[in-house]
């Protein structure tokens, strides 16, 4: 019983295989965010790809020093440090709370910063207040508050 304990446990706490997205990027967009959580409070620029099967979100300090380098494939989250430290876990939202100090609500953002409905975030409480948007639509300037935690993203480019 003690053997099967211990193989479930080393189990649970190896990393998921996650991949940058592969197929067709449904946006590539470059900007500044903004996170505060509890007593904490972040900024810096962020680079994200996005597509249906994935994203690779890097963030860096204002200056542009490397933070953290976030990837998505389905469920999958895995998260890279500056220090090269490499963490992964299906619960997006627990793993950027225990890695960078803030939850950054991943399910549901993609579709938001495109101006649309997001069950996944609407479900849990969350709530989105556009400040800007593009004439398609997209957001140029949104606020997200989701499960105590505030995320503002002000988008400088869309590719």
């Amino acid at each position: 019983m003690q053997r099967l304990l211990l193989v479930l446990l080393l189990g649970a706490c190896a990393l998921v295989e996650v991949k940058p997205p592969a197929g067709p990027l449904e946006f590539d967009l470059n900007g500044r965010l903004a996170a505060r959580y509890r007593d904490d409070a972040v900024s810096g620029i962020v680079s994200w790809r996005h597509a249906a099967d994935g994203d690779e979100m890097l963030i860096s300090t204002p200056m542009g020093q490397g933070v953290a380098r976030i990837v998505r494939q389905g469920e999958a989250v895995a998260i890279t440090t500056s220090e090269g430290r490499e963490y992964s876990d299906r619960d997006g939202e627990a793993l950027t709370e225990r890695v960078l100090g803030f939850r950054l609500p991943i399910a549901g953002l993609a579709d938001w910063v495109r101006g649309r409905p997001s069950p996944a975030l609407e479900q849990r409480g969350g709530k989105v207040d556009y400040g800007e948007r593009a004439a398609e639509g997209r957001a140029t300037r949104l606020r997200v508050t989701n499960t105590g935690v505030e995320v503002r993203l002000v988008v400088s480019e869309w590719k």
